[in-house]
């Protein structure tokens, strides 16, 4: 993808909405809807700096895009060092792709039988132009912290479903489950009406 940094976002929308208007599975949607996101990751020129500061206190969502009817979502993550999220859940596919920093991702499955601790999975790190995928079919629990100790990380999640809105899960050591809604920033961008 070719473009000029105030296309970039509207034209991964474009790409993904082509890719769900054609009813694509969720391997295709990976794929290529992967492939779409590492092209608009690969340039680090075209989210505006308002969308890229940390607050002191939490992590925090900003909302770029909600598809119409809900069939996807995208939106920055901008975490200060030392922040992270609990271990959650999604509940639909997601990509997530780092802008900028250094991500932690520690994965987590659950045991067999419900209501038992979580097992712990592989931990990686992500780093800029790195893609990470979670889904309820290929692994979707995980907790995500910014892996830098002095700086600020910012990923880009795109997710099957208007991620501010979808009831998910946090988990506890133990494994048990409290549900929950990710509430975006207030931030908006540029232009946007309220």
């Amino acid at each position: 993808m070719n473009t000029n940094r105030s296309e970039a976002l509207p034209a991964f929308v474009r790409g993904l909405e082509a890719l769900v208007d054609r009813g694509a599975d969720e391997a295709t949607i990976r794929r290529e809807g992967g492939a779409l996101l590492a092209d608009l990751i690969a340039r680090d020129d075209w989210l505006p700096p308002a969308l890229a500061e940390p607050d002191p206190d939490s992590y925090r969502i900003h909302q770029l895009h909600v598809d119409p009817a809900g069939r996807f979502s995208v939106s920055a993550m901008v975490w200060g060092p030392g922040q992270g999220t609990p271990i959650h859940d999604h509940t639909v596919w997601g990509m997530v792709g780092v802008l900028r920093g250094r991500e932690r991702c520690e994965e987590f499955a659950p045991l067999l039988e419900r209501g038992g601790p979580l097992v712990s999975g592989q931990v990686h790190e992500l780093a800029p132009g790195d893609i990470d995928f979670v889904s309820p079919t290929i692994g979707d629990i995980h907790r995500v912290s910014n892996a830098l100790a002095d700086g600020t990380s910012v990923s880009i999640h795109v997710y099957g479903g208007d991620i501010g809105s979808i009831e998910r899960s946090r988990y506890d050591d133990a494994g048990r489950a409290t549900p929950f809604v990710s509430p975006y920033a207030a931030c908006l961008l540029p232009g946007r009406a309220s």
